[in-house]
């Protein structure tokens, strides 16, 4: 290859001009530059000057490009992963410091670079430039590319380039304690800084141990979590050199520090000296965009809150390093809908991300908006908002919520309403107008009736849906009493007024009601009617007159009675005169009557067009005669022929009607003629008597007549047959079967003969 006129020199490509060789043939793999520098007076000492590294190259460069078929195979990423340029007096804003090449082999569609300082930021085409004016940034800076296709990570080492006091502390976290005497070590580490998600090719040496008084033959070695611990395998060391290499790409929101442990060792394995700790910090990158983690997120504000009033507080995470800019997260209102009456009408704190109002309450009026629900995206940007910084979005809901500034207001001023009489429901419903939200006690009516209702006759209740008064005719209306009513009703919310909003005339109506005369059923007077009588009186017996009158007295009308229910059929009524006497003996004891009342309906019919009825009830209460003779229970009984206890059965009595015509009883065995030796009866109490045995009787039926008295006056007998049986009993079985035979007690022996012989 010739050399270019006005060449002077050949000089292969540094690691500062690669970048600039990179730059010309972007696709090379491994490219190699020959580059011709002019002639110079007072060519530097250190060789040709690049731009942005000391002062610039006062001649024109010539470069000439030697590349290969297998050069021009593509590798994604960086074409130069490490940079180095000088620190200059300052970075001078929007001033280009150098370019990088960066591709992924498909065209770069997407291409995005991230820094790792706030500062600075690289364009489109690959220029760095600072966003403002600085001095110090440190010693390093890193760049991070990104398409869908790959990624990677270039570092630039500014050369003279000043620590920030504590950044580094700060940035990784640095554990500082108070200066304390340690013993004199021949292994020396410093800590080793990695940044995060590294691209191939790997294993790539990260730091290097050094041990000056290291014997000969003697190996490092490296142990902890990343070595020999889980994650096994990441570090590693090289025993003779001591370089420390990572085998695989880091993040930092997994693990960000490595403690690693460092010895020398003989050949054996024995330790040297040693352990000493290594401490790997893993640079954070900006690879995390915020998110907003605590959704749903609903705010309320009262409409006609004043400006500035707060509304809620969303706030987002980054699992990026929160001591960075990385983490640093800035808000900002992306969209409000709807947007009117203002598109404004919130504003978020950019570093609280409190969300306030900033219009004025007259135009926070929940009746005048045309949506009272707001939805916002709200933006989360970390990078303190720079615009390399990471996104993420998250939707508000803010309710303009109701207060009771609006009172309810009658749609008319007078109501009509029409009923009548007798009738009772709802007779007329009440409108009115509110224009608070429907959902609240800020619009929910509550009625009242403040005049015209001295005889409660009338009640109003709220319809729940149409919020409509509904009143109603709770006590029937007279119309020959009143043929018009007039009510003056107010209507409140459920929720008090707000200070500056009273109820006006409008919230007050006047309802006239108009009563419609109807054709009444007569009425009965009393009603009921009671009277009292004994049972059994004579067939025929006036009981009384019933009393009916016609509530339409205006019309003159007259009335006829008829039986409307008479279970019994005992009854009778005059149509004329009301007069109502017994058609049959009247009986306490009957199944018709009650608790000693027998209830009866008749009823009175007007002479109207068409006639009206009106139902009365007569309960006529019967007094207890003597006419039920008592009975006896049980009337069969069982005793053992062979029975030590000679009792045969406890007898009680009952008679259907009332004390005194009742107990006490008197039991005794109906004797005709010679006194029955065998049997025997004792009374127990006033209801109750033993019926027993004098003696054994052999296995036979037998029918005793036990004759039973109540107390009335005079008092009535019922003479009633016991039959008991008398059994075998054996072995505890007990068995009646050969008693079938009946016998007879001795007096009816005796009767059953006399009646024989009078029949000869």
């Amino acid at each position: 290859m010739k050399t270019p006129p006005g060449a002077s020199s050949r000089t292969k490509c540094s690691r500062e001009l690669r970048s600039f060789c990179a730059f010309s043939c972007p696709r090379a793999k491994k490219p190699t530059c020959t580059a011709w520098f002019p002639q110079q007076e007072h060519p530097s000492e250190n060789g040709p000057q690049m731009p942005g590294h000391g002062s610039p190259a006062t001649s024109t460069m010539q470069v000439l490009l030697l590349t290969s078929a297998e050069d021009l195979d593509c590798t994604p990423g960086f074409q130069q992963k490490v940079f180095h340029i000088n620190q200059p007096a300052e970075f001078i804003e929007d001033q280009s410091i150098l370019n990088l090449t960066f591709s992924d082999c498909k065209g770069n569609d997407k291409l995005r670079y991230e820094v790792s300082s706030p500062y600075f930021k690289v364009n489109s085409d690959g220029g760095l430039f600072a966003l403002r004016n600085i001095t110090a940034v440190g010693k390093t800076l890193f760049v991070h590319a990104r398409t869908p296709h790959a990624e990677d990570m270039a570092e630039l080492v500014i050369v003279g380039g000043r620590d920030i006091q504590g950044s580094l502390q700060d940035i990784f976290k640095f554990a500082r304690t108070s200066p304390v005497p340690r013993q004199k070590r021949s292994i020396v580490v410093s800590p080793i800084l990695i940044p995060e998600n590294q691209r191939q090719p790997f294993p790539r040496d990260v730091g290097k141990v050094v041990d000056s008084d290291r014997p000969e033959r003697s190996k490092f070695r490296l142990t902890g979590k990343g070595v020999d611990q889980e994650p096994k395998g990441i570090f590693r060391i090289n025993e003779n050199t001591g370089s420390v290499s990572v085998t695989r790409t880091l993040d930092r929101e997994v693990i960000a520090v490595y403690q690693l442990f460092v010895e020398t060792t003989d050949v054996n394995g024995k330790t040297l000296e040693g352990p000493v700790p290594l401490e790997v910090i893993v640079i954070d990158q900006n690879d995390n965009r915020p998110i907003f983690r605590e959704g749903p997120y609903i705010g309320h504000v009262m409409e006609g809150s004043p400006t500035g009033t707060t509304v809620m507080r969303m706030t987002a995470f980054d699992a990026d390093d929160p001591a960075t800019d990385n983490a640093l997260l800035r808000y900002n209102i992306r969209q409000q809908t709807p947007d009117k009456p203002s598109p404004n009408m919130f504003y978020i704190d950019p570093e609280k991300g409190d969300i306030v109002t900033v219009v004025s309450p007259a135009l926070l009026d929940r009746e005048t908006l045309e949506n009272p629900k707001y939805e916002l995206i709200i933006e989360a940007q970390d990078m303190a908002g720079l615009d390399v910084g990471l996104t993420g979005t998250a939707t508000a809901t803010i309710m303009i919520d109701d207060k009771n500034d609006h009172s309810p207001k009658f749609t008319k001023k007078e109501f009509q309403a029409t009923v009548e009489e007798g009738a009772v429901g709802v007779i007329v419903n009440l409108t009115v107008e509110d224009k608070d939200d429907p959902t609240t006690g800020a619009w929910r009516a509550a009625y009242t009736i403040i005049n015209g209702n001295p005889g409660q006759s009338f009640e109003i209740h709220t319809n729940p849906q149409t919020n409509e008064g509904m009143l109603s005719v709770v006590k029937p209306l007279d119309y020959e009493i009143s043929a018009f009513h007039t009510l003056l009703i107010k209507v409140e919310n459920e929720d008090p007024l707000v200070p500056d909003v009273s109820y006006g005339p409008s919230s007050t109506a006047t309802v006239h009601i108009t009563v419609l005369d109807v054709n009444e059923g007569p009425v009965f007077y009393p009603d009921p009617m009671m009277v009292t009588r004994q049972e059994n009186i004579s067939v025929g017996s006036v009981l009384l007159t019933v009393n009916a009158t016609d509530p339409d007295s205006l019309q003159h009308q007259t009335i006829r009675y008829s039986v409307y229910k008479d279970p019994a059929g005992w009854l009778n009524i005059n149509p004329i005169n009301g007069t109502v006497d017994t058609t049959a003996v009247l009986d306490r004891e009957s199944p018709f009557v009650d608790n000693s009342v027998y209830t009866a309906l008749f009823l009175a019919i007007d002479s109207g067009n068409p006639p009206a009825t009106g139902t009365g009830t007569l309960l006529i209460t019967l007094e207890d005669v003597n006419d039920n003779a008592p009975f006896i229970y049980p009337t069969v009984a069982e005793v053992c022929d062979d029975a030590k206890n000679l009792s045969v059965v406890i007898l009680g009595a009952s008679d259907k009607d009332l004390h005194p015509n009742t107990d006490p009883f008197k039991f005794e065995i109906h004797k005709q003629a010679v006194p029955d030796k065998v049997w025997k009866i004792s009374k127990i109490n006033n209801t109750h008597a033993l019926v027993s045995l004098l003696q054994n009787l052999n296995k036979a039926n037998y029918n005793l007549p036990i004759m039973v008295t109540d107390s009335g006056k005079p008092p009535m007998t019922n003479i009633t047959d016991l039959r008991v049986q008398v059994c075998s009993c054996r072995n505890s079985k007990v068995d009646c079967n050969a008693a079938g035979a009946l016998h007879f007690s001795l007096p009816s022996l005796l009767l059953l003969s006399l009646f024989s012989l009078a029949c000869l």
